[in-house]
């Protein structure tokens, strides 16, 4: 049984009604949290393949500065 309060008015769900407004609550709820974590998964694979490339890159530029710096 689903007690649901509108502007004032309550309003009392039960059986197959019941059962089907919580289906569609959960089912919503687990397609909110699939997007979400498509979502993160998206940005953290964003995140690790431009580090696999700026890392290195940077380390090779300071080693070439280091290695034709004017120092006297």
């Amino acid at each position: 049984m689903l007690v649901v309060e509108k502007n004032g008015r309550t309003t009392v769900v039960s059986g197959w009604r019941a059962w089907l407004l919580a289906f569609g609550v959960v089912l919503g709820a687990v397609a909110t949290l699939v997007i979400l974590g498509f979502v993160f998964l998206g940005i953290a694979l964003t995140i690790g393949a431009v580090l696999l490339v700026a890392v290195p890159a940077i380390i090779i530029l300071a080693v070439f500065g280091s290695l034709f710096s004017r120092r006297p």
